[in-house]
């Protein structure tokens, strides 16, 4: 209790307004009448008291509990007058986390965004332990953070209720040889404001104690610890099992007890040790009954537990170094007891072991949470695989065909500009397709395309490029990227389909007009022969020369004509004989008419060459379009968002304390 001193009068007063040696007779009545809280008895003789408490202005009924204040918030009636003030009672007695500026709030949303990014992509028992860890982080961080919660946990007679009582300096806990002796988890508070802890952990008010008045009540360095003695964790009864459990999740530091027979029990390490391993900064592990062991015993069993917690994989605090607390003592004769209460001690004025906690929770989820956010080696989609898709799909649309044809297409045009007319009649015949003419024959004997040759390259390209993309990378994060690709595929080959069916209706000479197209779907057979992609003009231009190619042409053709008339004349008798002149002027039309076509075609070479190129290079770049917005972009999204995810799970493991 706090004294106020009323400056204006004189007098020390209590909070009530009472004079101080008044409130000083009534605790030292209350203290010869052997009056403690011992719980619900105490709170039945408060009830009996028709002024109520004064101290804390709240009166009690006979149910044994009170308006606005929690059972574990009453003071010891039985303190003596003299005895130090608590100033933790005129103060508000739930100071809830501050803004921190260590590594913790940090982490925690990073994991908060790393859990949202991954709900569409990991099912919800991955994410499970994840989602605990945020909201139990959020549950603490919302109470006191001048309050630590300890729990004592052990097996059958490991002595963990002696030591409990030990610890709080009077006889709290039930003891016996009677197995199992706690069955339910009962809490001892030092000082006020620990409700809310209390109610998370689901204590009722019947099992929320104060430690009995003496020096361990007065402790200073205790205040503020919130000691809790668990059921037996290897209890034949399952529903003890569960409690403990059910503690050992929320409380922010365990003192585990071990006996001399029980300290290497599998159940113990296994189920507990072992997968808490990354909690040692906020683990004790007391080696309880020394007394029990003769001569140097004691240094024995207790090395040997260290080398079991060093399997374990727990880290011990040794040499300064941050690590659990291994050390013996015996509850029975106090023996140990006080280095335990002064280590106790220290840890609690710390006022760190919630935040070590949680940090501790935060390793563990991530080190589940490895499997499915780490790959092996640099995952990603390279340029190499890139233009190996696009090559594909450009073998598969016939964009080399394409090319090949344009080219065949503008030195068909310049032969029939600038061939002779004998050659130009005869591809005339031969453009009818008439019987026994040589383009027929070449298609009676080509072999019929294949037309599901084409789908089947398109889905090689996709299942490929899918499989470099989803290479190293973990098993979800990787059937997502497939998943990707193929639903992106779906309508590829059709849309590739009417690019090679516009170039081939651009060429204008498609082989066929019905049917259906490379991949079964367009019409227009046979590979393209021009390209209208891009504006491009359906049929080739033709060079500023070709006029002049064609006049030359013509002019060969006249003097073979000419020659031809002169010397018909002279057989007929009409003109007169000379057969030199006539017959030069002939060949000269004859030789000439050939060596211009030549000509041209070898000047024509170069540029239907680059338009073929050219042709090529539009139907590639068409296809690569529709294949990089189609089956690219996606797979290119779902490895952005797994390389977003990954940033999230490093800044979840930046900080961490376990190495986990």
């Amino acid at each position: 209790m706090t004294a106020v001193t009323d400056e204006d009068q004189g007098n020390s007063t209590t909070e009530t307004g009472e004079p101080k040696e008044k409130e000083k007779e009534r605790e030292e009545a209350r203290s010869k009448a052997g009056r403690w809280d011992d719980g619900l008895i105490a709170r039945r003789a408060a009830a009996a008291d028709p002024r109520g408490d004064s101290r804390t202005g709240h009166s009690r009924t006979d149910g044994g509990s009170t308006d606005s204040a929690d059972p574990s918030d009453l003071t010891d009636p039985s303190a003596p007058a003299d005895a130090p003030p608590d100033e933790d009672d005129v103060r508000p007695q739930v100071e809830a986390y501050g803004p921190s500026g260590g590594p913790l709030p940090t982490r925690l949303d990073a994991l908060r965004e790393l859990v949202g990014l991954s709900r569409a992509r990991l099912d919800r028992d991955t994410l499970a332990e994840a989602g605990r860890v945020l909201d139990e982080a959020a549950a603490r961080q919302r109470l006191s953070s001048r309050h630590t919660v300890v729990a004592i946990a052990g097996a059958t007679g490991s002595g963990k209720s002696t030591l409990f009582n030990a610890l709080a300096g009077t006889q709290i806990s039930d003891t016996g040889l009677r197995r199992p002796t706690t069955s339910q988890p009962i809490a001892c508070s030092w000082t006020d404001g620990a409700a809310g802890l209390l109610d998370r952990l689901a204590i009722p008010g019947r099992l929320r104690r104060r430690p009995h008045p003496g020096p361990a009540a007065f402790d200073e360095a205790l205040q503020g610890l919130v000691l809790v003695d668990l059921p037996d964790h290897d209890s034949a009864a399952t529903a003890h099992r569960d409690q403990v459990d059910r503690v050992l999740a929320l409380v922010d530091a365990v003192i585990w007890v071990v006996d001399p027979e029980k300290y290497a029990d599998a159940a113990l390490h296994e189920r507990y040790l072992r997968p808490l391993a990354g909690h040692a900064e906020v683990t004790f592990v007391v080696l309880n009954q020394i007394d029990r062991l003769p001569g140097e015993a004691a240094d024995l069993v207790l090395d040997d537990l260290r080398r079991l917690l060093d399997e374990d994989g727990m880290a011990l605090g040794e040499h300064g170094e941050p690590g659990a607390t291994v050390m013996s003592l015996s509850a029975l004769t106090g023996d140990g007891v006080p280095e335990l209460r002064e280590m106790v001690g220290r840890f609690v004025q710390d006022r760190t072991a919630a935040t070590r906690r949680l940090s501790a929770d935060v390793d563990a989820a991530a080190a589940r949470l490895r499997p499915v956010y780490v790959a092996e080696g640099r995952p990603g989609l390279g340029e190499r695989a890139r233009e190996e898709f696009t090559d594909r799909l450009a073998e598969a649309v016939g964009a080399a065909a394409a090319g090949q044809a344009a080219e065949r297409e503008w030195r068909r045009n310049a032969g029939r500009a600038c061939g002779t007319p004998w050659l130009r009649l005869w591809r005339w015949y031969e453009s009818r397709g008439l019987p026994g003419s040589l383009d027929r024959m070449s298609q009676a004997l080509a072999p019929p395309e294949e037309e599901p040759t084409a789908r089947q390259r398109v889905e090689q390209a996709v299942r490929t490029v899918a499989d470099d993309a989803s290479a190293g990378l973990p098993a979800p994060w990787a059937q997502a990227v497939r998943e990707a690709a193929f639903n992106g595929a779906k309508g590829l080959p059709e849309a590739l389909d009417g690019l090679a069916a516009k170039a081939a209706a651009g060429g204008g000479s498609a082989k066929g007009s019905g049917g259906s197209g490379r991949f079964g779907t367009a019409s227009g057979r046979g590979p393209a022969t021009g390209v209208a992609l891009g504006g491009r003009p359906a049929r080739p231009p033709r060079p500023k020369w070709w006029p002049a190619a064609v006049l030359a042409q013509v002019s060969m053709t006249l003097l073979q004509v000419f020659g031809g008339l002169w010397l018909l004349g002279q057989i007929v008798g009409v003109l007169e004989p000379g057969l030199v002149v006539p017959a030069l002027i002939m060949l000269a039309g004859v030789v000439g008419g050939p060596l211009v076509e030549w000509s041209c075609a070898a000047a024509i070479r170069g540029p239907a060459r680059r338009y073929g190129q050219d042709a090529e290079r539009r139907l590639r770049e068409a296809a690569a379009g529709c294949g990089r917005a189609r089956v690219l972009d996606p797979v290119s999204a779902e490895l952005a968002r797994y390389r977003e995810v990954r940033e999230r799970y490093v800044a979840v493991t930046e900080f961490s304390t376990t190495g986990q």
